[in-house]
């Protein structure tokens, strides 16, 4: 098995660590959810070494996410967890923090606010949850390029796409997350975060 790359993370991972940095200055324990192919975490876990990085993803996915642990480990940074927000339990352990980035468009809907009522179980009171990706508003998508993602992903499969903020934003209301931050990022993504009070 060859190590996985995603282009998309590379590209974006200076970008995105510059914007948690003040989010994540005072926060200690950091879950995130849908770890992918590992490469942010193993970035996000160098840049900010006071933080102790969680990742989590399918079972199917660690072997690829273990590679990059392997190749690039921190003492900070801590082997997978099991999770489908579908279908497995929750950790025990409570954070302070919770990052996942471009899950939202690809889940189904149920799979997404079970992700947020997990989250808002697993998240310390004060704590934020940060999420990226593309996101609408207002039913629109401005940018032609995320008009032709939002296409091919429903090519894909009808219960893909690129979901509405203020569908998004009632759902983390539901789950005791109070909107912080939407913060514009490189193409055509936000960075929004989230608190529980």
């Amino acid at each position: 098995m060859s190590k996985p790359f995603s282009q998309a993370c590379a590209n974006n991972q200076d970008i995105i660590c510059d914007q948690l940095q003040p989010i994540l200055e005072h926060k200690k324990y950091v879950l995130e959810v849908g770890s992918g192919t590992g490469q942010h975490g193993v970035w996000f876990a160098r840049k900010m070494p006071h933080l102790s990085w969680q990742l989590s993803d399918r079972i199917q996915n660690h072997a690829g996410i273990n590679m990059w642990v392997d190749e690039f480990p921190s003492p900070n940074l801590l082997p997978p967890i099991a999770l489908d927000v579908l279908q497995d339990l929750w950790p025990a352990t409570v954070y302070d923090a919770v990052y996942s980035a471009n899950t939202a468009h690809i889940m189904p809907w149920e799979a997404l606010e079970a992700m947020f009522s997990g989250i808002g179980r697993s998240l310390l009171s004060g704590g934020v949850f940060c999420l990226y990706g593309p996101m609408k508003y207002m039913g629109v998508l401005e940018a032609q390029s995320n008009v032709a993602f939002d296409t091919m992903l429903r090519q894909q499969n009808p219960f893909q796409g690129i979901r509405e903020f203020g569908d998004i934003n009632h759902v983390a209301a539901r789950a005791g997350l109070v909107l912080m931050q939407d913060n514009a990022m490189p193409a055509n993504n936000r960075l929004i975060v989230w608190q529980k009070k």
